[in-house]
């Protein structure tokens, strides 16, 4: 240890969130395959399923119909947005009991940092052991939960045995835990990737250990830098409050890399829409608009700049977007991920306005405040737009 503070990071992850909860207010649907998301017909996606209907190969992004056609006596429901919040926000109350250093990466999971917790409750993992213990008594749902050093490990703990599952990954343990587990478990290691690394004979994180920094990051670029880092259970991102959050971004990789480029503006718009949900839900504003590419070839770049009035309206995200990606990233090249984040953050009250306040700005909150308040109560599928903008 030699002076370092031993951290002890938890990541909960409800099981099945949305699904269970359907299951608890509908006693008629427990034990059956539920999939949230909307109806059988729709053109909607899945949001999440219970687990009764993974055994159908459903799985959260599935088109709506394609899940019908393999479980077509499934109980289909469009979500209830209002209902999920509300019992995320008891579930985030009772997280804050344990310690104010709690990150919602959603709401459905959350890393809590309890190294300074431990004194008053006791060793991590009996920390966590009470929480799912009273989320199951209080609100009568379950969770998985991982206990390590970092966030990496605690969740990729949290992952490995759900549903109720219980993993603690002990500092001493790192490398021989992860040893044996394929190089899939990593974050951030998709199907294709997992190809390229099997081509170069690697199955196991075992595998990746045994290479060295120096031939990982000539050979894979900065994807090998993280994976020798990852391998090796090293994270050093600290948990981030709402308060200490710097940025809101998403992200995605794509199951096939792509140049199509009206699927990667398509999948832009999507981003910046749930970025801007998100500064909005928080009541925040930001000035710095970042993209980031990474191409079939592991490549990554990003490029940012800085608007001259902060935002959190998805249409000046995604129009600044893609005019970055347009002017410096778009290269004709396929991609595997593309994101997009905010940064330059500050409360919505406390940002500067306008010297004039155009009437089309004022019309446009209206607008989102209505659309945000139709997919809290009715599900992100209730309304969508005819397209994305040009």
């Amino acid at each position: 240890m030699s002076g370092r503070q031993r951290r002890r990071i938890i990541h909960l992850d409800m099981d099945a969130f949305y699904a269970a909860i359907e299951q608890l207010d509908n006693p008629a649907y427990r034990g059956k395959p539920v999939i949230v998301g909307g109806l059988p017909h729709e053109r909607g996606v899945v949001s999440t399923c219970s687990y009764e209907a993974r055994k159908y190969g459903i799985r959260s992004a599935m088109p709506l119909r394609e899940a019908a056609r393999r479980c077509p006596h499934g109980i289909f429901v469009p979500g209830r947005m209002q209902r999920y919040r509300e019992v995320s926000a008891a579930i985030m109350k009772l997280l804050r009991e344990y310690t104010p250093l709690v990150e919602p990466l959603s709401c459905d999971e959350a890393f809590l940092d309890v190294t300074g917790s431990e004194p008053l409750f006791g060793p991590a993992e009996t920390i966590a052991r009470q929480i799912v213990d009273r989320i199951a008594a209080e609100l009568q749902l379950s969770a998985s939960v991982g206990v390590a050093p970092n966030k990496f490990l605690a969740k990729l703990a949290s992952d490995l045995k759900k549903p109720r599952g219980f993993v603690v990954i002990e500092e001493e343990d790192v490398l021989s835990f992860l040893a044996p587990l394929p190089i899939n478990r990593i974050w951030g290691v998709g199907p294709k990737t997992t190809t390229q690394l099997q081509k170069m004979g690697l199955k196991t994180i075992g595998d990746l250990q045994e290479l060295s920094l120096t031939y990982l990051r000539e050979n894979l670029g900065d994807l090998g830098i993280n994976l020798y880092r990852l391998a090796r259970g090293i994270d050093d991102r600290p948990v981030e409050t709402d308060m200490d959050i710097k940025s809101i971004g998403h992200e995605t990789t794509f199951q096939e890399d792509t140049a199509d480029r009206e699927f990667l503006e398509e999948t832009l718009w999507y981003l910046s829409e749930k970025v801007a949900r998100r500064l909005r839900r928080k009541g925040l504003v930001g000035k710095v608009i970042t993209i980031k590419l990474r191409d079939h070839d592991f490549q990554t770049i990003t490029r940012q700049t800085t608007l001259y009035q902060a935002t959190d309206f998805e249409e000046v995200i995604y129009q600044t977007a893609r005019q970055l990606a347009e002017a410096n990233a778009w290269s004709g090249k396929p991609l595997r991920l593309i994101g997009v984040s905010v940064s330059g953050l500050q409360t919505r009250e406390n940002s500067q306005a306008p010297l004039f306040t155009e009437s089309a700005d004022t019309d446009l909150r209206a607008l989102h405040q209505t659309l945000d308040r139709i997919r809290e109560r009715f599900g992100e599928n209730a309304i969508t737009r005819a397209r994305f903008l040009k």
